[in-house]
């Protein structure tokens, strides 16, 4: 974008000096001092080392590669065992988990290679890296539940009409190998991974949960039927299972839609962090302000900030770098400081 002086001095083409403070003589945004200055995440103000985020979120993908792993191995053993015993036992319940156990076990290949890609360098073609594929699997993963969850109840629902004969004794003992099975798997990703903060290990740990409560359905249809004889506990817990994972998976997939969308991240209000850049010293006006998420725990800002003239246009810009890293908790940004003599083209977003 080009930024034209109204008073016929040299134009600056959109090519922001960046500005590292260390020693440097400040600049105002009067005469042909560049005054659109761009603060990035590597910046070393006040002491704080920026590149610290990134070394914490690479320690994060460490542990998060080692749950997954650890995951990954008990859920496919766990998966052929339940399958098999499905088809011996005839039960749908068991069946059901088998399939969501499937689910997660490319949920889980899927979560890793996520976090693989993840780690890899950014690029001249990439330059933010590879860190949307974590959000990408964490998108499919949620579709995957929705969509076996959707079939589960479509064939319990006609098998509520004749509801088969169950050998509710080996169906309750292989689901509760499953059970035990996803405890541990879930207990694996709480231990080495951010379950609560990682949107890719979060969905693969929804998959391991939604097991587990798979596995908690078919032992307790598995009762009733020994002690009632109610053959229609399968399909029916089934179908209560089911609805219950759809639940889970569905804010999740919201999360991530809102993420690709490039939404202001849930925990950001945009009019607070506008009111406080626009209350800064020297700050006339404050537009073009974007707020996203690249990945989770990695949030970026941009934005205009138009000061008065005359103003040293780098104490504001180092203010604006502090307040939006020490209030709101964002690393990477990107901020331009113009005068009232910058003009530019009409922003379309």
């Amino acid at each position: 974008m080009s930024h034209e002086h109204s008073d016929g001095k040299q134009q600056h083409t959109g090519s922001e000096a960046h500005t590292h403070f260390e020693g440097e003589q400040a600049h105002s945004c009067s005469g042909q001092n560049h005054s659109h200055s761009h603060s990035h995440a590597h910046h070393g103000h006040h002491g704080h080392d920026h590149g610290h985020h990134g070394h914490h979120h690479h320690f994060d993908m460490s542990g998060n590669k080692t749950g997954l792993f650890i995951a990954l191995i008990i859920t496919a053993g766990i998966m052929v065992l339940e399958f098999v015993g499905g088809l011996v036992t005839n039960s749908l319940a068991l069946l059901s988990d088998s399939g969501h156990m499937l689910s997660d076990v490319s949920a889980l290949i899927l979560s890793l290679v996520a976090v693989w890609f993840a780690a890899r360098p950014a690029s001249a073609v990439r330059t933010y890296g590879f860190h949307r594929f974590e959000i990408l699997a964490a998108l499919f993963n949620g579709v995957t539940l929705v969509v076996i969850s959707v079939f589960i109840i479509w064939e319990a629902v006609g098998r509520m009409f004749d509801p088969p004969d169950v050998a509710s004794g080996s169906m309750m003992l292989i689901a509760a190998v499953g059970l035990l099975a996803n405890l541990a798997s879930a207990w694996a990703l709480m231990r080495k991974g951010d379950v609560h903060n990682n949107l890719n290990v979060r969905s693969a740990y929804l998959h391991v949960l939604g097991d587990a409560l798979g596995s908690v359905g078919a032992v307790a249809a598995g009762l009733l039927i020994y002690w009632f004889d109610w053959n229609i506990a399968d399909p029916i817990i089934s179908i209560v299972v089911a609805v219950l994972i759809v639940k889970s998976a569905w804010g999740m997939l919201k999360h991530t839609v809102h993420i690709l969308m490039e939404g202001t991240p849930v925990n950001i209000d945009e009019q607070e962090v506008r009111a406080a850049l626009g209350e800064l010293p020297g700050v006339v006006d404050v537009h073009d302000l974007h707020i996203w998420t690249i990945t989770s725990g990695l949030d970026s800002l941009s934005c205009h900030l138009q000061v008065a003239d005359g103003t040293d246009c780098q104490q504001v810009l180092q203010a604006a770098i502090a307040l939006i890293e020490e209030r709101f908790g964002i690393q990477h940004s990107t901020i331009q400081v113009e005068s009232s003599r910058i003009r530019h083209m009409e922003l379309q977003v």
